[in-house]
């Protein structure tokens, strides 16, 4: 049977103690603040696994979403989310109306989220960028950001 490597995103952090008894069910991996947690999952299918794992632990830790650690074949990753019942009922009628599963449902709807985000983010990029050329030639602002990109690639953006 295949194992399934499964990311646990939790609504707050864990105690020691509610991670010990999380881990009596499942062995788990905690991230540094106890907010992420990795299991390994057998199953015969990643959806199975989810499920598996989210009923051995719903009733012991705080869980938002489970997620694949890695991505399939396609680059999807599987989310398995448990909706209270009110938003499940909505969720199940905007899809009929629009005539797709609730899961394609949410699937375009992220779909489209990510891509407005990756716009916005390209223009304020591209704002950025113009405000700096008004400022500095390109050249001088390309010899900056090289010398940043050298010096501090790890770095992510700041707010």
């Amino acid at each position: 049977m295949p194992h399934h490597a499964l990311e646990i995103t939790l609504t707050r952090p864990l105690s020691a103690a509610e991670l010990h008894h999380a881990a009596q069910a499942w062995p788990l991996a905690a991230n540094h603040n106890t907010t992420r947690l990795m299991a390994l999952v057998g199953a015969k299918t990643p959806e199975r696994a989810a499920h598996r794992l989210r009923r051995r632990l719903t009733a012991r830790l705080p869980i938002d979403v489970i997620t694949t650690h890695y991505a399939d074949a396609h680059g999807q990753v599987l989310l398995n989310l448990a909706l209270p019942p009110a938003t499940h009922t909505a969720l199940a009628r905007d899809a009929r109306h629009a005539g797709l599963t609730p899961e394609r449902y949410v699937r375009e709807a992220l779909q489209r989220a990510l891509a407005a985000h990756a716009d916005q983010e390209a223009e304020r990029l591209d704002h950025a960028v113009r405000h700096l050329l008004a400022h500095t030639s390109p050249a001088h602002l390309l010899s900056a950001v090289g010398h940043a990109l050298i010096t501090h690639p790890l770095e992510g953006p700041t707010p």
